[in-house]
This record gives C-alpha cells, structure tokens and sequence, in this order.
C-alpha cells in the first residue's frame, strides 16, 4: 500500500471511530441533578471534596478513608438499589480557589451527589456550583455559621454548628472559674467565626474579653503576641483555629512564660497537635467533633477501620462514615439519581442511626443539637475531660 492510501485508510478509520464514539455519547451519562437516571454500568458516582494535601491532609485523607470503607461496606451489601457506589476524590486543599475547580470537575465528572467537606472557607464558594446542578452536599466537618447562612438548599451539616462549640466552650470556661478571656484567630472562616461567636456568648455572661488578636496563618514567631497575652493578664487562651499554628503557639506561650489554661477549637482537635507542642501541650482543653475512639456506637467501625489501614481512625472519621451511609440510606429513599429527589429524602431525614449519634435537621439544614465533646491533653495524649 503506498504511503498515500495508508493514510487515506487511517483517516477513514479515524472518522468511523469518531462518528461511533459521537453515537455513543448521544445516549450517555445525563448531567448530575437534571432529573436523568445515571447510567454508567449500574454505578452511582460520589464526589469527596477533601484536602488532600496542604497543612490539612491528614484530616482530609482520615475522612476519604473513612467514606470508603463505607462504600466498601455498602457495595458488598449489594449497593443501592443493585447499583455500586463509585467515589471521585477532588483535592480543595483547604483553599477557597482550589476548592472552587475541585467542585467544577466534579460536576464535570458527572457526580450526582458529594460527600466531605472540611475547611468551611474552602467549601462556602463551592455552594453554589453544587446546586446549580441539584446536586446534594452532605458536609461532614465544616461548621462555619456561613454555610447555613449560604445555604442555597442542597446541603446538609452533620458535625454540630459552630454556635454550638462556642456554647460548649463557654460553659468549659465558667466550670474552670474563669474570668478574664483571651482569644487568638487567624482571619478566615472558621477560626474568625468561631472566635466572634464565642466572644459574643462570654460577654453575655458579664465577663471580659480581655484580647482578640489576628494572626497570619503559617506564622512561626509569636513572641509579639505572647508578650501581648502576658500584659493582659487572660485566665483563659482561646485558640479558634488550627493545629499546625496552634501547636507553635501553646509552646511559644508556656517558654513566654505563661501559667493559664488553655483551649483549642475543633480545628486543633488532632494528634499532632500534641507533636507539635510536645510538653507545652500537657493540660491543653480541646473541643473535639464525636472522636470514634470515645463511642460506644463505633467499636465496630474502629476495628474494621484498623484493619483496612492499619492504623487507629482520625477525629472526623465517625462523621465521614455516618456521611457516607447517610448519602445512601438518602438514594434508597429517593429510589432515585436524580438530584431534587435526594434532596429530599435527606431534608425529610428522621434520627439516622449514624456511630456519632442520631443524625436529624434544622429548618437550616443543619444538625439539631450538639455532638461536641471536650477532651485534655493528659500524659502526652488526648484524654476525655474530666
């Protein structure tokens, strides 16, 4: 064959190839939330916005862990409906722009719900993006106050609001006698929301915030602040954000010279916190999301979870597990893909039997009641408070 018909021959062979992959896709996957069911083999397609790398990580691969022994559980309980589920892991980073085009495709991937969530500044913008398509959002840890505020109908929080910890932190504050408050954030979502509603609920007891400082997130000196703290004379340090800064600072206070006690937010409530402030850390009070370690509900989940990674489950992996089931006890109700549907099924959600609790809806779509637990740094480990 001469080198001209080899290549009239391959572009013919290209152009059927393209016309039968075009026939193809006339009847393939409907867009996610459009009211199609998702074809796709008998699959039904999740999404997991998590940070995967970043300062977060190891919260981010803890959850993406937990959700798929979940599904692994699911499927081999026959899936929903006969259908397996299938996750699709996008990395937000906890950063508000990379957690944007994690959302995109995603919906680009055909996803016909999502399950995760951490930073609440990382999963704000991506509200919108999910119910352009009507696709649902089970958050697993994000709890700023902002997501229900933005709220625009598709998501649902299972970890207990942030109105919540600042209660639960007040009440930890006047069952130690203190008085005067000090409290540190670094500006974004989470951390400045928590702050400001714990700061809100303090003063309503008559009692001072005698400092609310600002700092950069990744900052490595904090001998000014210290210096800050000490000339305000706290009976309390209030740190709202999260370990990696947090560790630094609980150090960086005690060699400064400071005695107090001091707290951390759920954002601090991990291991490493304990690495990173070493000694400094002993005595540290920590609000915790529901620990699987401290559940009765979750003996189960823990050894299998062990088993499957060989290492003891992280502080946001009973709610990514509940998430997950949740999201597929809503499919069975639904008995539908189709994104409105779902959506309804999870708003009509009544005492879910999640390992973290029973799982019920505000108008808000958020928890109803509170699931923190405080727990102390004792002995080099997290115990729970006594």
């Amino acid at each position: 064959m001469s080198k001209k018909s080899m290549r009239l021959a391959g572009g013919i062979a290209l152009s059927l190839a393209l016309i039968l992959s075009g026939c193809g896709a006339q009847g393939g996957n409907t867009p996610a939330g459009t009211g199609g069911q998702q074809p796709s083999g008998g699959e039904i397609k999740i999404g997991l916005p998590l940070p995967i790398t970043g300062s977060e990580a190891t919260f981010g691969k803890d959850m993406q862990n937990a959700i798929n022994l979940a599904v692994s559980q699911i499927n081999a309980k026959g899936g929903v409906d006969g259908k397996k589920i299938v996750t699709v892991t996008e990395d937000d980073a906890c950063d508000p722009q990379q957690a944007t085009a994690a959302a995109n495709k995603l919906v680009s991937e055909g996803v016909v719900a999502v399950v995760g969530g951490y930073c609440s500044g990382a999963v704000i913008p991506t509200l919108t993006i999910y119910n352009a398509k009507n696709i649902p959002f089970v958050i697993t840890a994000a709890n700023s106050s902002k997501i229900a505020k933005e709220n625009p109908g598709n998501t649902f929080e299972i970890n207990g609001t942030l109105e919540y910890e600042a209660q639960r932190a007040v009440e930890l504050f006047k069952s130690l006698g203190v008085k005067n408050l000090a409290i540190v954030e670094q500006g974004d979502a989470f951390s400045a929301d928590l702050a400001r509603l714990a700061e809100a609920d303090w003063k309503a007891t008559g009692n001072p915030v005698v400092a609310h400082e600002v700092t950069n997130k990744g900052e490595q000196d904090f001998s000014s602040l210290v210096t800050t703290l000490r000339t305000k004379k706290p009976d309390m340090v209030f740190w709202t954000a999260y370990y990696a800064d947090g560790g630094l600072l609980i150090k960086q206070l005690r060699q400064g010279g400071y005695k107090g006690p001091i707290t951390v937010g759920d954002g601090s409530a991990d291991p490493k916190l304990i690495q990173v402030a070493g000694p400094a850390g002993e005595g540290t009070y920590v609000l915790s999301p529901p620990v699987a370690s401290y559940l009765p509900a979750a003996k189960q989940f823990v050894a299998d979870y062990k088993a499957q990674y060989h290492q003891s489950p992280g502080d946001y992996s009973a709610l990514a597990y509940d998430g997950m089931n949740l999201m597929a006890h809503a499919l069975k109700q639904a008995g539908s893909t189709d994104g409105k549907a779902i959506i309804k099924a999870l708003a009509e959600t009544k005492d879910f039997p999640g390992i973290a609790g029973k799982i019920n809806f505000t108008a808000e779509k958020t928890l109803k009641g509170s699931n923190i637990i405080v727990l102390q740094i004792k002995n080099g480990k997290f115990t729970a408070a006594q």
